[in-house]
């Protein structure tokens, strides 16, 4: 059991430490220039040298997309409550929130341009308007699964609609709220890099559309890799809270 543990902890850092000697090797055996792919080494040359700058970009990229993720988790929860606990809410909104969410959100960025200008306010609404749907959807999974027959025991002993959804339902949607988070919050990172690249005069979107104009791919790569990062820590950090937050829904899977 414990060997287990051990390689699963440490299974993902050697499986990224084979594909970046694979990378390398790559580059160097089919000499392939650094302004249409390089390699590991050279990306981290990039680190080295504008580590100032893109530690600046990083950190505006972040609270921009925690600003857009902290509103798609109010309208998210909000919505999903709604469209889960009612059936005419269902039958009316989820056809339009699938609908709005079908759209490309890079046709919505101009749009987003032309009513707030270039600057923060196209970031936080992209990163919002990308996250908040799977949000919406677990919330609604988790309150609509909710058993009939446990619903029907919890009236026949009192319990009104409005106290079964919020001392039963809610609880029981944790799990599929913690769920939509991890996935929510790498869209929020997309959304808000997408915004900076069209719209943007900072962040990391900013500093990667203006290497690739100057073809300067190592340190938009380096831009990537930054943003990846960023993303897998609070992915990470979600499923933290959830272990320690809904162990109660992992027990089962746990003893098998």
């Amino acid at each position: 059991m414990k060997l287990g543990k051990n390689f699963e902890r440490w299974a993902p850092w050697g499986l990224l430490a084979l594909l970046l000697l694979l990378w390398e090797l790559l580059v160097a055996g089919f000499d392939i220039p650094e302004f249409i792919f390089p390699s590991p080494i050279q990306i981290g040359r990039e680190f080295t040298e504008f580590g100032g700058p893109l530690l600046e970009a990083a950190w505006k990229t972040f609270w921009v997309t925690m600003l857009g993720f902290a509103l798609a988790i109010v309208v998210g929860v909000l919505l999903g409550f709604l469209v889960g606990s009612s059936r005419a809410a269902y039958a009316a909104l989820y056809p339009l929130l699938v609908g709005f969410n079908a759209v490309p959100k890079a046709a919505v960025v101009p749009i987003l341009v032309v009513w707030f200008g270039i600057g923060l306010g196209p970031g936080i609404l992209t990163a919002f308007l990308i996250s908040f749907f799977p949000i919406t959807v677990n919330i609604a999974t988790g309150l609509a699964t909710l058993e009939p027959e446990l619903e029907d025991v919890l009236r026949v002993l009192g319990a009104r609609r409005w106290d079964v959804l919020v001392k039963v339902g809610l609880p029981r949607s944790l799990p599929y709220f913690y769920g939509s988070l991890k996935i929510a919050i790498t869209l929020a990172f997309v959304g808000t890099v997408l915004a900076e690249m069209t719209a943007g005069d900072s962040g990391i979107g900013y500093l990667m559309q203006t290497a690739g104009s100057q073809q300067r791919m190592p340190l938009a790569f380096a831009g990537l890799v930054t943003i990846g990062a960023m993303a897998m820590v609070m992915y990470e950090l979600f499923s933290w809270i959830e272990k320690r937050t809904t162990s109660w829904a992992h027990r089962g899977s746990q003893n098998h």
